[in-house]
Formats: structure tokens, C-alpha cells, sequence
């Protein structure tokens, strides 16, 4: 990644840094010097996030496991159907487990002094909850689910498997709220919200939690990905319905796994994967232990080419990307969303699953398909413009699916008219990129208008909307006139911040001369071609901003 200037910020530690896969331990010997490698990595502006399971194994001698001998006083486990005894089964620590109540006060609080006391071992920066439907290897726990109503009931629902025991706990089983039956579905949200309080106190910044089961009320806590996919062409299809439903389920900060998690993938696969993968709300490259290596930089160097200019391209665009999750905070809006979310008179989007959009005004179309060097896009009625060249799309074309080139390298990437995004030069690092300059990238549809907005805030803070420390300003572009206003503007980092490049879409010929703040600039700071006007200047992001074009 390194070698290959490949954007790169967030470093996962799968199960294998645990001692025998028991949480809240490392294993000192195959990981030895692992407290230090994360510093390491988080001086170089890089973050760490740990995976943690929600059983513990209760099979250690006594006295050597701290999380299980404190949690077994407090008496916090699952119970089975009396009430009393812990439920037991069988997880991937070594021996059998029992399971965390997290309904529990007592248990929430137990877990979140576990999550701080481990970070003065592993200084991580999120957690990773897995497992936490909650998994189990046995169907019930031992010694077998009793026949009553809540384990056998007289209606079972669509599901994998043949029983609502399926490789978890027994329905009857007893937790703080009630029966398993009632509260199964509640188990990796009520995991959620103590961890997400605990990083927030271990850290002092905004938590970072990624989960496998979700429920209504997640996207508050966590991020999410789509589970244990294949690297097969079909999954890669799939994990777009995937991140389209949980922006509906209220959980924008969605992905799957690129490249698979089972399987050995190849290269074309993992490469068009990369390219979708770089517009996952979550964008993140994980396989499962004994699968071939697949980050971007083991396939050579032409990979990591097209790599690194996708990613770049995420990058660039993250202010935009970053104001659409502000707006998913304060208004319940999605971040990735179907055509259909746009265009839901055009019945024809209603069934579109190959391609989505970031927000309003980015389309996303990535080759699904093995060995094809083109796409078909359908273009719903309103402006398009093409991402890399800035051409607009005829209006021969909308309403209708059109053949559009989509050589190795390449992912069509549509913008559409009416809209403004703030975008940023990227670097390999998110903390490196937030020092460069901004942009603009204005479409204009039809009537010659464009709008959009930018929100920016230290991308760490706790509660920046709520305590006003942010800025948030409003673009607007009609009859040839850019101007900014500043809604809230308490960030004072953006004081060391400018914009540098301005491009206008759909700009039918070269302006006699462009006014910045009323004052003309040189013309050699401007040029015009295929419809798309670019302009460079140095203002201030923190201020106001006017430019006329005459």
C-alpha cells in the first residue's frame, strides 16, 4: 500500500491478535510488539479498530481470565429458561462460553470498564462487534433447547436453518428484559450502545463501532457491513442492494467486504470490486483467514494504479461524501440511495440494482460483470455530465439505456446537473487530505442552476452539530453567479483552508472575463473546452465567495 501511494487509513485486527480468541487478551507471542505497531501506525496518521466477540470462553483456570471472573461475580450472562443458570455454548474461545446480557445495566457497565481498562493495553481507535446475533456453534446451547412455544412456536418465520435456534441461543432463554424470543433481534444493539459509551470515554473522541447485527436505532451507534460474502461476481451485485437497504434501515455507513470474504478471488473480480468498492458508504478490503492475499497491492503494479486513481477519486469527493452523512445526522436522509429515491415517477428506476447514487447528484455505475468492457446506463430525464471528461450526456440518451465504455481502469461515474460538490486534492491519508485545498465541482442543469453545500467540522470531536462547532455553508449558481453563503461557521479550522479550483459544467463557451469578489482575475487563470470551464484561484474557505462569470 505504501509502496504504491495507495489511499490507505484505517487498519482492521481480526480475531488472530487475540490470545486463543479471548477477548480482551493479545497474543504476546505471534503479535508480540502489536501496542507499539499501533502507535506506529497512528503517528502516521493511520487508526486501528480491534475485533471483539460477545461470549467469553468460561473454560480458563480460574483466575487467569479477568473479563469472565469479574463478569460471573456480577452475575450478568444470558440465563437459561430458569432464570438462573448462565446459558452455555459453544463460540470460538477455546472450552464453551457463555453470553453477555447487554439489557443488563450491570452488564453494560462491565463492558464498557473491560473496552477502557484494553485500551491502556492496545491504544485502537474503534471496535468491531461480530457475532453478536448472538453466534453460537451449537443450535441452542447445551444441553438442548426444551419443546415448548417460544423454541418450537406454531409459525416460524422465512430464515436460514429450520429453527429460530439455528446456531444461536435457545428462544426461552432469560434475559434482563425477558425471554430470548422477545429480545433476540435487540442483541447486537443492546452490544452496540455501551460500546460506542465506552470508546467515547476511553478516547474522549466520536466513537467508532462497526457491527454485524443491527436493529432499528443502530445507525446511531454503529456502522455496519454486509457479513461473510464470496468473492464471486453475483455477491459483488448484491452487497449494492445491501448498502441501498440499510440507508433506507437508517444505517448509511454501510459495506461490504471488497473482494470477498470466502473464496479465493481474482484479479479482474477484486479489481472492479476496488472500484465499487471505493463508493461504499464503508469502504473497507477483509478476507477470512487461509483465502490468498488481496489488498490492492499484492496483485502489482497496474492494479495498483487503477487502484490508487479510484480511491483518489473517493478522496477527492470526501467533503461531499462527509456532508451527505451531516445531513443523514440532522435529517434522517440516506447517503447511498437508488435511482428510484430520485426519480420516483420514472417506473423504470424502480427496479434498478446495478447502479446508485452518493446523495443527489453522483451516479454510480460499476461493471458487474466478468470480462465486459462496457456498461449500460439508464439516464432517468434530467442533466448528466461524464465525471472524467465533463461532457454532458445528449438528451437523445435519457430515458433509455445506453452503451457506455468502461475499459479495466475505469468505473463510469456520472455527475448530475443542478448540483454543487465541494470536493478536496486527496492524499493517502485523510488526515494529510484535510490540510489541502477545495473545490468545486458545479453541473448545471437545464435552466443554467446549481446548488449544493459543504460541512466541515475536526472529524473527531464528540457532538460537533450539537454544540454548533462546525462549519456549514450553502452554494448557489444561476445566470452565471456563484455565491456562498456561511450558515455557521465556529470551525476555526477551516481558517487555514482555501479553494484552488472551480469547474463548471456546461458552460457553452469561454467568458469575456470571470469577476472573483467582484474583481476580475487574469485570463490565464481560466480556460474553456468541451462545455466545462475551469478556474483557478486562492480564496479563503472560511469566507465569503463570489464569482461572475461575464
Amino acid at each position: 500500500m505504501e509502496q504504491y501511494s495507495i489511499p490507505y487509513d484505517v487498519q482492521y485486527g481480526d480475531i488472530d491478535y487475540m490470545d486463543h480468541q479471548l477477548d480482551f487478551t493479545y497474543d504476546k507471542e505471534n503479535y508480540a510488539g502489536l501496542p507499539e505497531f499501533i502507535q506506529e501506525l497512528k503517528n502516521d496518521g493511520l487508526h486501528y479498530v480491534i475485533i471483539l466477540d460477545p461470549f467469553l470462553s468460561k473454560d480458563q483456570p480460574r483466575g487467569s481470565y479477568q473479563s469472565y471472573d469479574l463478569g460471573e461475580q456480577l452475575g450478568i450472562w444470558v440465563n437459561n429458561s430458569d432464570g438462573v443458570t448462565p446459558a452455555v455454548g459453544k463460540a470460538l474461545a477455546p472450552g464453551m462460553s457463555v453470553y453477555p446480557d447487554y439489557f443488563n445495566p450491570k452488564t453494560a457497565a462491565w463492558w464498557a470498564q473491560m473496552c477502557i481498562e484494553f485500551r491502556n493495553v492496545l491504544p485502537y481507535d474503534g471496535i468491531w462487534l461480530d457475532m453478536n446475533e448472538p453466534s453460537n456453534y451449537f443450535n441452542g446451547q447445551y444441553p438442548g433447547c426444551a419443546h415448548n412455544n417460544l423454541n418450537y412456536p406454531p409459525y416460524i418465520p422465512r430464515i436460514s436453518g429450520s429453527s429460530l435456534f439455528e446456531s444461536t441461543l435457545c428462544p426461552d432463554s432469560k434475559t434482563y428484559l425477558g425471554s430470548l424470543y422477545d429480545t433476540h433481534s435487540l442483541f447486537g444493539w443492546s452490544e452496540a450502545k455501551p460500546t460506542y459509551s465506552a470508546i467515547q470515554e476511553a478516547t474522549g473522541k466520536r466513537p467508532f463501532v462497526l457491527s454485524r447485527s443491527t436493529f432499528v436505532g443502530n445507525g446511531k451507534y454503529t456502522a455496519h457491513w454486509l457479513g461473510d460474502n464470496h468473492a464471486l461476481w453475483e455477491d459483488m451485485h448484491l452487497s449494492i442492494v445491501g448498502i441501498l437497504e440499510f440507508n433506507l434501515f437508517g444505517i448509511p455507513q454501510v459495506g461490504a467486504d471488497i473482494c470477498g470474504f470466502y473464496l479465493d478471488t481474482t484479479f479482474e473480480l477484486c479489481l472492479r470490486w476496488t472500484q465499487l468498492g471505493a463508493f461504499y458508504p464503508l469502504s473497507r478490503n477483509h478476507n477470512a483467514l487461509g483465502q490468498k492475499e488481496q489488498d490492492p497491492g499484492v496483485f502489482g503494479i497496474e492494479f495498483a494504479r487503477i487502484a490508487r486513481s479510484t480511491l483518489q477519486i473517493r478522496y477527492s469527493l470526501l467533503p461531499y461524501l462527509y456532508t451527505l452523512f451531516f445531513e443523514a445526522h440532522v435529517s434522517g436522509n440516506t447517503v447511498a440511495r437508488g435511482l428510484m429515491h430520485e426519480f420516483p415517477a420514472d417506473l423504470e428506476t424502480h427496479g434498478i440494482d446495478r447502479a446508485f447514487l452518493w446523495g443527489p447528484a453522483l451516479m454510480i455505475t460499476p461493471v458487474l460483470q466478468e470480462g465486459a468492457r462496457s456498461v449500460d446506463v439508464y439516464f432517468p430525464d434530467a442533466s448528466w455530465f461524464d465525471y472524467y471528461t465533463g461532457d454532458k450526456i445528449p438528451a437523445s440518451s435519457h430515458n433509455k439505456y445506453v452503451s457506455v465504455d468502461a475499459p479495466l481502469e475505469k468505473i463510469p461515474l456520472f455527475i448530475r446537473g443542478g448540483s454543487i460538490l465541494p470536493t478536496q486534492k486527496p492524499a493517502t491519508r485523510t488526515a494529510k487530505s484535510r490540510l489541502n485545498p477545495f473545490g468545486l465541482i458545479i453541473a448545471v442543469d437545464e435552466q443554467g442552476q446549481a446548488y449544493g453545500s459543504l460541512f466541515w467540522d475536526d472529524g473527531e470531536s464528540i457532538d460537533t452539530v450539537e454544540s454548533g462547532n462546525y462549519f456549514l455553508t450553502k452554494y448557489t449558481y444561476r445566470e452565471g453567479h456563484l455565491e456562498t453563503r456561511i450558515v455557521n461557521n465556529n470551525y476555526r479550522g477551516v481558517d487555514s483552508l482555501v479553494y484552488d479550483t472551480i469547474q463548471i459544467l456546461g458552460v457553452t463557451s469561454k467568458p469575456r472575463r470571470v469577476l472573483l469578489n467582484g474583481k476580475a482575475i487574469r485570463d490565464d487563470t481560466y480556460y474553456h473546452g468541451n462545455g466545462k470551464l475551469t478556474i483557478h484561484i486562492s480564496a479563503p474557505l472560511g469566507e465569503p465567495l463570489e464569482i461572475t462569470l461575464q
